[in-house]
C-alpha cells in the first residue's frame, strides 16, 4: 500500500511540476515580448565655454510605447576620445517619457580644462575630437520594475574656430 501511495504523490508531485513549469514558461514568454522604450543619439554639439571648462550637449530620442508617461529615475553619461574618459555624470530625475510619443533629452556634459589640454594632440591633427558617448537611461516601467537602456554613438565634434567667437 505504501508503494501505490507513494506513486501516487510522486505523480500528483509531476504534475504539479509540469504546470509550475508551463507556468513560468508563459511568463517568461510574455515578459521577453514586452515592448521597452527605445533610445538615440541624435546629436553631440560644442555648446560653449565657460570657467569651469568645456560644455558639449548631446541630444537623445527616446520613443515611449506605452499610453502612459514613464518617470525617468537618471541619465548616466561617459564621454571618451581614443579610449580614454574625458568626461563621465549622472543626471538624477530629468523628468518623465511622454506617452506613446518621442521625448528629446538633452544631456550636458562637460569637460574640465585639465583634460581638454591633454585633447590638443588629437584636435591639432584635424581640428575636431574623435568621440565616443555611452549613455545609459534608466526608467521605471511598472510591473517590470527599473530597466536600463544602453544608447552609444561615436563621431568628430568640430571645434569652434576663431571666425565662431566673432
Amino acid at each position: 500500500m505504501a508503494s501505490s501511495e507513494q506513486n501516487e504523490v510522486e505523480e500528483k508531485g509531476s504534475l504539479i511540476s509540469g504546470l509550475l513549469d508551463k507556468a513560468k514558461g508563459f511568463f517568461a514568454e510574455k515578459l521577453a515580448n514586452i515592448p521597452t522604450p527605445e533610445a538615440t543619439v541624435d546629436d553631440v554639439d560644442f555648446k560653449g565655454v565657460t570657467r569651469e571648462g568645456v560644455d558639449y550637449h548631446a541630444k537623445v530620442s527616446v520613443k515611449n510605447p506605452y499610453p502612459q508617461s514613464i518617470p525617468i529615475c537618471q541619465i548616466s553619461y561617459i564621454l571618451k576620445s581614443d579610449t580614454r574618459m574625458i568626461a563621465s555624470g549622472t543626471i538624477p530625475d530629468p523628468g518623465s517619457l511622454v506617452a506613446n510619443g518621442t521625448t528629446v533629452l538633452d544631456v550636458p556634459v562637460k569637460v574640465p580644462y585639465s583634460i581638454a589640454v591633454s585633447l590638443m594632440k588629437d584636435m591639432c591633427l584635424d581640428w575636431d575630437i574623435d568621440y565616443q558617448l555611452d549613455i545609459g537611461l534608466t526608467i521605471d516601467i511598472p510591473v517590470v520594475g527599473d530597466i536600463t537602456i544602453p544608447v552609444s554613438t561615436q563621431g568628430e565634434i568640430k571645434l569652434p574656430s576663431l571666425r565662431d567667437f566673432f
